[in-house]
């Protein structure tokens, strides 16, 4: 992802359950509307944007590695995201792969400070200490269970990220609701946190945000009604209106261009 991350309460939040279920070693479920930041907020803490792509290459060695073992070190975490209709070996076995990759980069890491520990039974694999799972509708009865036997054998901290909802359909499945530690709302952008967002965005285009001035306060009124604090609605948004700027050779940002702007996109209900 090449947008900068913007770090909101809603991300403070969720890497405050992801500590929490790691530390605890059980399992947690994060649940909240499309496109309110799961996603991007887990793969942030798993420092997924980058360790996937260098582990995808896993290619010779050379000079970057160092930096890319030490966040392996640091993050222990896997992000995974099934593929529809994942058959539960295949789901097992990508799992099985990205522990592996992760643990051997953690793995390398502690041999370059002299802190290497015995390994243990089932290798290098045991460094990672949570594996996030994106999408976890997607995943079938028999999946879920491999899933809450893996916990119980390895002690793995799992978490799994749905559409609200997620956490009643694992009702069906006493074993693993029984083994549920924490669950997360994860929450749509407050008017605080829009403001802050905007404000950001309003930098990168050279503009200079003002609540109080009575254009600025119709344009985030007005993307506010469109977006309702949800996150990808206003990451989408955001280049349409820059866009419409650079076409009409316009200044200023006001409640038209943002309309204007929404135009063009497929906003939903």
């Amino acid at each position: 992802m090449n947008q900068t991350f913007i770090v909101t309460k809603e991300h403070r939040r969720f890497t405050e359950f992801a500590n929490a279920v790691r530390k605890e070693r059980t399992i947690g479920i994060c649940h909240g509307d499309a496109g309110v930041g799961k996603t991007n907020s887990a793969r942030r803490y798993a420092n997924w944007d980058t360790l996937e792509p260098y582990i995808n290459e896993w290619g010779p060695r050379g000079d970057h590695d160092a930096k890319h073992y030490a966040l392996a070190n640091r993050s222990r975490t896997v992000f995974y995201t099934p593929e529809v209709l994942c058959r539960p070996k295949d789901l097992m076995n990508d799992i099985d792969h990205w522990q592996a990759k992760v643990g051997i980069c953690a793995d390398e890491h502690l041999r370059s400070t002299e802190t290497a520990p015995r390994i243990r039974a089932g290798g290098v694999a045991h460094l990672v200490e949570l594996l996030i799972i994106d999408e976890a509708e997607r995943l079938t009865p028999t999946g879920l269970e491999l899933l809450r036997d893996r916990h119980d054998r390895e002690h793995l901290s799992m978490i799994l990220i749905g559409m609200p909802g997620i956490d009643q359909r694992f009702r069906h499945y006493p074993q693993l609701y029984s083994r549920l530690g924490f669950s997360h709302h994860y929450r749509t952008l407050g008017r605080d946190e829009l403001l802050f967002v905007l404000d950001r965005h309003w930098k990168r285009i050279g503009r200079n945000l003002d609540p109080d001035d009575f254009t600025d306060a119709q344009a985030i009124a007005a993307i506010e009604r469109i977006t309702r604090g949800n996150f990808r609605l206003l990451e989408r948004l955001l280049p349409q209106i820059a866009r419409v700027l650079k076409i009409n050779e316009l200044e200023t940002i006001t409640d038209d261009v943002v309309e204007a702007a929404a135009s063009i996109l497929v906003i939903g209900n």
